[in-house]
């Protein structure tokens, strides 16, 4: 198989190949339907795709303005 990356995109079932991570995880994070990854996992996927785990999975830089903070009170 040649390596997807460098302009040629991995298909799903291409990177759950090359990471071992179950395609379904894949779509999953791919889609915002689940948030984290397992640290294996997460590590699985950053080696195949032959980038630093930080980026992918480390939070924002800064919180989103559109979302209401939990630590508000509601009594000010």
């Amino acid at each position: 198989m040649a390596h997807p990356g460098r302009c040629e995109p991995f298909s799903i079932r291409a990177l759950a190949d090359a990471s071992g991570v179950k395609q379904g995880v894949i779509e999953k994070l791919l889609t915002g339907r689940q948030r984290t990854a397992d640290v294996d996992d997460a590590i699985a996927l950053a080696e195949a795709l032959g980038v630093a785990i930080n980026p992918l999975f480390a939070p924002p830089p800064s919180p989103d303005p559109s979302r209401p903070s939990r630590n508000t009170s509601r009594n000010e």
